[in-house]
């Protein structure tokens, strides 16, 4: 009787020893770099570009063809 008593506390005491010798958790991964390329640079150079073109388009679709 007095082995049954006894071995709870000594299991309980060497666990808690085992669970304090985990190490720590690694640290999270590093986020990825952003992208290269800003969607937002030169869009009004891109808007007027675009402007030309379509104006050029529609004039040349106008023109009469001899």
């Amino acid at each position: 009787m007095m082995n049954k008593n006894l071995l709870a506390p000594i299991l309980f005491f060497f666990v808690g020893h085992v669970s304090m010798a985990q190490g720590s958790t690694p640290p999270p991964p590093i986020p990825p770099p952003p992208p290269g390329l800003p969607i937002d640079g030169n869009i009004v150079a891109l808007i007027v570009v675009a402007l030309v073109y379509g104006i050029y388009k529609v004039n040349k679709l106008r023109k009469p063809t001899a």
